[in-house]
């Protein structure tokens, strides 16, 4: 089951970052077709937000197709995004965390590391077209 996070400071709107938590852990494969998401209640309880949002979240999840709710059952991931697991993948993983490392000890903080990253995306793809 997904552990859900808020960071207050990242300009997101909280429920706008449990959407992108969900998106994320379907293309990783750690969500797939049929897991059932927490209950609204127990996301409140480890997140301490306000449950009109965790609502709003998994209203929007059913919007995109993702997930649709059970009533008196729960909400439930409709389709997957990912094409391999994230144990497929564990070499990249493992060379992203070292790389991370590095970028830590260079002096870069987490926005600065997560900049870094958009940014060196962005140009990747642009070289692509």
């Amino acid at each position: 089951m997904i552990d859900f996070h808020v960071d207050a400071r990242s300009g997101m709107a909280p429920y706008l970052q449990i959407v992108r938590q969900v998106r994320q852990a379907l293309l990783l494969g750690l969500l797939t077709e049929g897991d059932k998401l927490p209950t609204v209640k127990e996301v409140v309880a480890k997140v301490a937000i306000n449950p009109n949002t965790v609502s709003k979240a998994y209203r929007e999840l059913e919007h995109l197709g993702l997930a649709a709710g059970k009533p008196g059952v729960g909400t439930f991931i409709t389709q997957s995004l990912g094409h391999a697991s994230l144990t497929e993948h564990g070499p990249l993983q493992q060379e992203l965390r070292a790389w991370m490392d590095k970028a830590r000890a260079a002096g870069l903080t987490e926005p600065g590391i997560e900049a870094m990253f958009q940014n060196t995306l962005r140009e990747s793809a642009e070289e692509e077209k």
